[in-house]
């Protein structure tokens, strides 16, 4: 059974006029397709879990909203990079998929978890991981917005100047960045690595700076 979290209720009360309907709906479209799923608030805006596994989230920004599944384009195949998450920048409910359909990728994202695949970004640094143990070499690669934890995008989407800077940044940039934060073991550490990139990146910096000469 379906477990309202009243902090949940708060933010969607708190959010612009325009997206209390977008978030309302995707939270209900949630709990139809999970019964099961938790409620959650994690560096300030809904989480839905299940059994530990981060399903998807959304959030609510002064002209927009974003819904992103957590497994990325291994539950939106053809999702947009514009915007937080796989759907653009959603400013009504009419933007969003039909309820089947992303009751489709609810459904999806809980077969992925229960398998235990992870995320794209989490698989990409695991590949690099095991590359650089092996000794073996690859080419660099653009860093696609599914190889970054969604937290970090949502807070540079934040910040204009950081924005700026993390778009003109070479992709090893951005990768020394994702995969810093994407290491971190606790929610809490994660959210400091996560404010201080964008103070960071903000400044024109990139991870290694102090290194640097």
């Amino acid at each position: 059974m379906s477990t309202l979290n009243p902090k949940v209720d708060q933010y969607i009360a708190k959010s612009a006029e325009f997206a209390r309907p977008i978030l309302t709906h995707i939270r209900d479209v949630v709990h139809a397709a999970a019964p099961a799923i938790i409620e959650e608030i994690k560096w300030g805006f809904p989480f839905f879990t299940q059994d530990g596994g981060i399903v998807c989230a959304m959030r609510g920004f002064k002209a927009h909203c974003g819904l992103f599944f957590w497994k990325g384009a291994l539950v939106v195949p053809d999702g947009q990079e514009e915007g937080m998450g796989q759907f653009g920048k959603l400013t009504s409910v009419e933007q969003l998929p039909s309820k089947r359909v992303l009751t489709d990728y609810v459904k999806k994202a809980l077969q992925l978890n229960e398998a235990g695949v992870p995320a794209p970004y989490v698989a990409a640094r695991r590949a690099k991981a095991g590359a650089a143990k092996s000794g073996a070499t690859t080419k660099a690669r653009p860093t696609k917005s599914d190889d970054v934890p969604p937290a970090l995008l949502a807070a540079i989407g934040k910040n204009k100047t950081a924005l700026a800077t993390w778009k003109g940044f070479a992709p090893s940039h951005r990768r020394e960045y994702a995969e810093w934060v994407a290491d971190a073991k606790r929610d809490e550490t994660k959210g400091k690595r996560i404010a201080q990139a964008v103070e960071w990146i903000a400044e024109g910096r990139q991870r290694n700076w102090k290194y640097q000469k």
